[in-house]
């Protein structure tokens, strides 16, 4: 949401609503339902896309580097603790297997 428009230009952007490549929600979208982490829809997608990001860079983070990531995103609904779950599961899950 810091973003213009403009400053994408030429770009590939992708939205949470392309997070999921089928009628399945992504590993992430999953556990943000499972843990009750879907705030008013408001910094949701932010913090989803965000998290995509960071867990790319980041596979196996703790909960004090994912706390530090949500940092630059403000939500006035939560006290980010359902969030932190759902990350972190996704995080564990993934040093398993795939989890996007």
């Amino acid at each position: 949401c810091l973003t213009l428009a403009v400053q994408v230009d030429g770009s590939e952007v992708t939205t949470v609503e392309g997070l999921a490549d089928s009628a399945e929600l992504h590993p992430l979208q999953a556990a943000f339902k499972k843990h009750h982490a879907l705030q008013c829809g408001f910094c949701t997608p932010g913090i989803l896309m965000a998290t995509v990001d960071f867990l790319s860079q980041n596979e196996s983070p703790t909960r004090e580097e994912i706390a530090e990531m949500l940092s630059g995103q403000l939500c006035r609904c939560t006290g980010y603790t359902p969030i932190i779950d759902a990350i972190y599961e996704v995080s564990r899950s993934a040093e398993g297997g795939d989890a996007g």
